[in-house]
């Protein structure tokens, strides 16, 4: 099974996650549960048949996560120089066409975040600014169409 980049404060996040899904939201689910079989005739009781569907929704996503944890690989950053855009930067780029800058820090995919401006190493231009240096010009085809780049800045948080 192919190992997903992770940055070590997203894999940490997600260990957070999982441990409040088992410990806060299940046990409370469960007296959602209790409480609801407790009014009757649980065939025709809507809280029932709520906390029902909200028990399979986290048992889902804690399957999520520990999966993600379990096929993910922790990238160190130590040591970085910042000369060109690798996995764990944050890249600033100027659109040539619309001088729009955005900065962008690349993440594995169960980061990404575009909110955020944390874009995945997997997506388009994610994989059109790895390796590039401060200067370079990309070309990318985006849903918008094909844009062009211009590399402003690279920095990169030492953990």
């Amino acid at each position: 099974m192919e190992k997903m980049p992770i940055t070590r404060e997203g894999f940490e996040k997600l260990k957070k996650d999982l441990e409040f899904l088992k410990k806060v939201a299940v046990p409370e689910n469960v007296r959602a549960i209790e409480e609801a079989r407790g009014h009757g005739d649980i065939s025709e009781n809507a809280e029932y048949a709520a906390a029902k569907e909200r028990q399979s929704f986290l048992q889902g996503r804690i399957q999520e996560i520990e999966n993600r944890l379990a096929t993910s690989k922790i990238i160190e950053m130590n040591g970085l120089s910042g000369d060109r855009a690798v996995f764990g930067a944050t890249v600033t780029i100027d659109d040539v066409n619309t001088g729009e800058s955005t900065s962008y820090r690349l993440v594995g995919p169960s980061e990404s975040d575009v909110g955020s401006n944390r874009i995945s190493v997997t997506s388009p231009i994610g994989k059109a600014l790895i390796g590039k240096k401060v200067g370079d010009l990309v070309k990318v085809q985006t849903p918008r169409g094909v844009r062009e780049l211009e590399i402003m800045d690279i920095s990169v948080e030492n953990q």
